[in-house]
Order: C-alpha cells, then sequence, then structure tokens
C-alpha cells in the first residue's frame, strides 16, 4: 500500500503492506472557491456584525497583520483584496505587522515570499521581537491576572485587520481570531502567562475546543483590550485554496470560522493504535522540529499509551539552532529530566510551553522523526528517535507487537485532527 505524506514542497511515499490493519484519516475534501479573490472582497464587503471594512478604514491609520512563515496563509490573494477596501489616500498610513509572537524574525527573502516584492519596497513593515521588553506597551489585565503588553506601534494605529487561517490547534483549540495579537504580536511575559503550564494542563485547553479553555478565552480577552480590530481570517484545503472567508467582528467571524472548520478537519475514530503515523501537513509548517510537535501532537490523540508515533517532518530549519527551544533541549538527557528543568524554570524560560506539551506526548509514547535533512545527532539532542526509514521501522514494531498491529495514518497530518469518540 503506497501512501503519500504531505512533506516539504512535495510529498514522500511510504510502502506499508497491506496485511496490517491500516485506517488512513484525512481533511474531508472541500474545493477551493472558484473566484478566491473575489471572495475575499465579498467577505469584507459584507462582513459578520460590522460595518464593511471600506467604511470602517475612512480617514484612518490602519495596521495589517500578517503571520509569519511558519503559516500557508496565500497573502498573494489576500493583501491586494485589503488594499482595494483601502482609498488610495490613506496608503501612506498604512502599515504592516508580522505577527512572529516568539517566533525569529523573518528573514528580508521570506517577507517577500509571505507579502510580495510590492509590498515590501513599498510599505512600512513591523516585526514583533520579545526580546526588546521597552517595544512593549501595557494595555489592560485579564480575569486571570495577567498583564498584556502588546507592541507599541501597533497601538498608534486606528484600525488594526487581524488576518490569517483557522486550523485547530493543539492548545488554543483553533487558530485565528485574536492570535495575531496574543501571542503574535504581545510581549514574552504576556506569552509566557497566556502558555503556562497551569493553562496547559487545563482539560480543555486542547484541539478544537474555545470556550471554557483558559488559553482561547484569555487570547480573545487580551485582543479586546485593543480598539478598532477588524478579523479577516480563511479555511483552507490541502492544496492551500480558499475555500471559506470570515470577516468583521472578532467574535462573530472567528466562531463562524471555527465551526466550518471544525466540520471538515475533527474526525472521530472508534479505537486507539499501536503506531500512528503523521506528518507535519508539510510546507510551510515542518520547517523546525518545533513546529513538528503539532503533528506529534495530532497523532498522540489516537495513540495507545506505551504505542509508538512516527513523525515525517522535513525540518529545512533545524530545531531550530540557537533558540530557546533547543537551549532547553539539550539541557536534559532523558524526558523526565526535561520535564523537572521545564517547571522548575518555566517563569525564566521562552518555549517552555512547547517542551512541555513534547515530553507530555513522549511519556505517552515512542516518538520517532524522520527528515532527511537533519543528522542523527540533532534528532537525537531534541530527544527524539531517528529513523532513514519509515516502512523498515513499521515492521520492526510489528514483528514485536504481532500481526493484528493497529495503524493510522495521517497523510495531511494536524491539518487532520482525529479524536476517540
Amino acid at each position: 500500500m503506497i501512501i503519500n505524506l504531505a512533506y516539504g514542497k512535495t510529498e514522500l511515499s511510504i510502502d506499508l503492506s497491506e496485511k496490517y490493519n491500516i485506517d488512513i484519516i484525512e481533511p474531508y475534501w472541500i474545493e477551493g472557491l472558484a473566484n478566491q479573490s473575489y471572495a475575499i472582497t465579498k467577505a469584507l464587503r459584507n462582513p459578520y456584525e460590522s460595518k464593511p471594512l471600506r467604511e470602517i478604514v475612512s480617514n484612518n491609520r490602519v495596521a495589517i497583520i500578517f503571520s509569519d512563515i511558519t503559516r500557508a496563509t496565500p497573502y498573494d490573494i489576500i493583501i491586494p483584496a485589503i488594499l482595494n477596501e483601502i482609498p488610495d489616500t490613506l496608503r501612506e498610513n498604512i502599515c504592516f505587522f508580522c505577527a512572529n509572537g516568539t517566533h525569529r524574525k523573518v528573514t528580508q527573502a521570506e517577507l517577500i515570499n509571505i507579502l510580495g516584492e510590492n509590498i515590501v519596497n513599498n510599505y512600512k513593515i513591523i516585526q514583533n521581537d520579545v526580546n526588546h521588553p521597552e517595544l512593549f506597551e501595557y494595555v489592560g489585565t485579564t480575569k486571570s491576572g495577567n498583564d498584556i503588553f502588546l507592541n507599541k506601534e501597533i497601538l498608534k494605529y486606528d484600525i488594526k485587520i487581524l488576518t490569517g487561517f483557522i486550523e485547530p490547534h493543539f492548545f488554543a483549540g483553533f487558530s485565528g481570531g485574536g492570535k495575531a495579537l496574543v501571542p503574535g504580536m504581545a510581549g514574552l511575559k504576556t506569552i509566557r502567562n497566556n502558555h503556562s503550564i497551569a493553562n496547559l494542563s487545563h482539560k480543555r485547553a486542547t484541539w478544537g475546543i474555545t470556550n471554557g479553555n483558559p488559553i482561547w478565552e484569555e487570547i480573545m480577552e487580551a485582543a479586546e483590550f485593543v480598539s478598532g480590530l477588524f478579523l479577516l481570517n480563511i479555511a483552507l484545503n490541502k492544496k492551500k485554496e480558499i475555500t471559506e472567508v470570515f470577516a468583521g467582528d472578532l467574535r462573530a467571524a472567528h466562531r463562524k470560522g471555527c465551526k466550518f472548520v471544525k466540520d471538515s478537519a475533527m474526525v472521530s475514530v472508534d479505537k486507539l493504535y499501536d503506531i500512528v503515523i503523521t506528518s507535519n501537513s508539510g510546507y510551510p509548517l515542518d520547517l523546525n522540529i518545533y513546529q513538528t510537535v503539532k503533528g506529534m501532537s495530532a497523532a498522540s490523540q489516537i495513540v495507545k499509551v506505551g504505542g509508538h508515533i512516527i513523525v515525517a517532518a522535513e525540518c529545512w530549519d533545524g530545531t531550530p539552532s540557537e533558540s530557546d527551544y533547543e537551549k532547553i533541549l539539550t539541557s536534559a538527557k532523558t524526558i523526565d529530566e526535561l520535564m523537572n528543568y521545564t517547571m522548575k524554570h518555566e517563569s525564566t524560560l521562552k518555549d517552555s510551553w512547547q517542551i512541555f506539551l513534547q515530553v507530555l506526548i513522549q511519556k505517552k509514547a515512542d516518538v520517532y522523526l524522520y527528515s532527511d535533512h537533519l543528522d542523527a545527532a540533532t534528532i537525537t539532542n531534541a530527544l527524539l528517535h531517528p529513523i532513514d526509514n519509515i516502512s523498515t521501522l513499521v515492521n520492526e514494531i510489528a514483528e514485536k507487537t504481532g500481526s493484528k498491529t493497529s495503524i493510522c495514518v495521517l497523510p495531511e497530518g494536524p491539518w487532520t485532527i482525529p479524536y476517540l469518540k
């Protein structure tokens, strides 16, 4: 049985014996909209619980918040549609903000890849940088006591257009919505408190859940400390084609989007599996090991305790190197040591949330990583098992577990989130 996994900008083919009990789970297929540009324009002019964007931006300074290189948002379609709704006289009052959160800054080449040369050469662009606390300003304190600090520059703009695409998220429920501001344009302490181990440990801080999820609830509360918000979120299929558009009021538009995505991306199963093979959705999400934790998490939802998770991710950006995530990983030799270190130093670490979730997954199952870009030492230093052939590993595991070995394959990785009925 030949199965193609999303991998980098192409695919990775694996050959599994048909003697095994194999289930393949993918998102329900939805065709891309016939005229995607027109769909964006239509949504901007007929938004949910809001005036049309064209009326809102009149004579105002406009901030357009966009996702970094780790997201597949088709800005070549989105940005022209947005700019078409803004009078030419306002072009000098427009600034683009890259919602890096705690991720590294995007390179000039990556900016051109995301926005196009015309935008990069003709508009002001500001990237979030949590390494400089002086760049942030206090805007309010949430009900849970988190002081919200946002990028000072973005607060100077009257209208903030939050863009991005909605997909299930492993601890915020769904992406999109207020995440463009928190963590996207927030300070480190704000992000760290929102992504705290206490919040991550909450039973509702998981895939596909928003209401009652302390992380999502606080993200939306924090975003609403800021005036002039307008949401533009989209849904995508595996070809990265726009399948639906959600624009307007932050909560109303995001609620509609989450419902639409949940119906196509969340798939129930009636059993747990010995082996779960997953991708990390291919480019650009599988750019490094840090992002690949999402694929691990998707697989962990349906793997047996003591089972095996096999992840295929290109990881062309490394761990990434010299990141806090890498420094934390290499500070321990075992999963238990890593957990103890992370919990002890949480208040001073960046990326501790990703480490915590990775540890929980690895305490449940063995995790193997296939990457033709990384060497075995780099993968081992991340406390994962390096492999050079997925099919061979499956055969080796099956020999130990028996002919009734149950296998599930998630070819699109976290684009599909399985859950036990």
